[in-house]
């Protein structure tokens, strides 16, 4: 079964204000490795679809913040992640049952290919 990542978006992703740790090389490299990935943002999901589109990356899904209950209710997942830089990320995070890291060297184990 397959594990799920979303992203918030400012402060977490190299295209986000402020930018933050997460490339775009390392969400390709994510979907490639079999993740269901998609975004969790402030931003209006309109805005999320294009900045995905703009960047050529295909995702799942593409939802509000508050809204990661919807997201684990329609995707069936071994293990769903959330990464974001702030308090509100962990609290919706973790009230929807994902698991919740921010930004920085502490999700570089995501990438570790299973062995």
């Amino acid at each position: 079964m397959a594990k799920l990542i979303s992203f918030d978006i400012d402060g977490t992703l190299e295209v986000g204000d402020p930018p933050g740790y997460i490339t775009l090389a390392r969400v390709r490299q994510a979907r490639e490795l079999g993740y269901i990935i998609g975004s969790c943002s402030d931003w209006p999901v309109s805005h999320q679809q294009r900045m995905w589109m703009e960047h050529d990356i295909a995702v799942a899904f593409t939802v509000l913040k508050h809204q990661l209950d919807r997201v684990k209710a329609e995707f069936s997942a071994e293990q769903y992640y959330h990464i974001g830089d702030t308090n509100m990320d962990r609290y919706y995070a973790e009230r929807a049952g994902f698991a919740f890291f921010y930004p920085d060297a502490s999700v570089d184990h995501l990438w570790t290919p299973p062995s």
